[in-house]
């Protein structure tokens, strides 16, 4: 059980950290508590904005627990591990606050999705990202809506066909995954801390139908992201996959 979820609340801005000691990859009790965290935050009367961030200077985000993939035996245990990102992903789409997501490093995976969901991206020029998930036999289904929404079908596409190939920080940017690239975590955190804050003194109302309007069209998420947590868990117990993970693993 390594790794945890730290929330802080001050000036009504609420900022979520997660870390994992293996390049904050989320095995799936964390992304439970990461999900708990957001809806905990998005309902607080208090909390004007959300602030969503990984502790390190290196990987954001490294997706799933290789671990956790590999020890999946069943249909229900791979279903409910890939829930894991999709509960993260509708937490923020149904957080009633912006979520402002801060890139500091490589994002791979569900990272990516994560990254895509939040309602405002800032990120590092290190800040690289992959969709690896065919790579090891299965397919970004789960965060592939997040994603697809916010960069497009053809970059979506592409991204997922060429698994082994990292996009970097400017080509994220320029397909509106991030919203700007920075040089150093300095002037990322200043610009953070300065959006925080105005949006903490927002009007609270306004910002709730803002989130619910560039939202439209994604109700039914709740149970989209469920039948593709399913469609990743049957193909994780695939001899395929389980051969692909294992000689990851290794090489990692």
């Amino acid at each position: 059980m390594e790794g945890h979820i730290k929330s802080e609340l001050a000036k009504g801005i609420a900022t979520i950290t997660f870390f994992h000691p293996q390049s904050n990859s989320m095995p799936g009790f964390l992304l439970r508590q990461l999900a708990e965290e957001i809806n905990k935050a998005g309902a607080q009367e208090s909390v004007k904005v959300i602030v969503l961030k990984s502790e390190g200077d290196k990987a954001f985000c490294a997706g799933a627990s290789f671990d956790e993939l590999i020890s999946i035996k069943d249909l229900e245990t791979g279903k409910k591990f890939f829930s894991g990102f999709a509960m993260v992903i509708n937490a923020i789409r149904t957080a009633p606050k912006f979520v402002v997501a801060r890139v500091q490093g490589k994002a791979v995976g569900g990272g990516v999705g994560i990254a895509a969901a939040a309602d405002y991206t800032l990120a590092l020029d290190t800040a690289l990202v992959k969709l690896s998930e065919l790579a090891v036999g299965i397919g970004p289904f789960v965060v592939g809506p997040a994603v697809e929404r916010k960069i497009g079908t053809s970059a979506f596409t592409s991204l997922s066909m060429n698994a082994t190939e990292w996009r970097t920080a400017e080509w994220a940017k320029e397909k509106g995954l991030y919203v700007d690239v920075f040089k150093t975590a300095a002037e990322m955190d200043l610009a953070i801390a300065s959006l925080a804050d105005k949006l903490s003194n927002s009007n609270p109302e306004a910002m709730a139908m803002l989130k619910k309007a560039f939202w439209s069209g994604t109700e039914n998420w709740d149970t989209l992201l469920i039948e593709r947590a399913e469609m990743s868990g049957k193909l994780v117990l695939s001899e395929f996959t389980i051969n692909a993970i294992t000689k990851f693993k290794a090489k990692a």
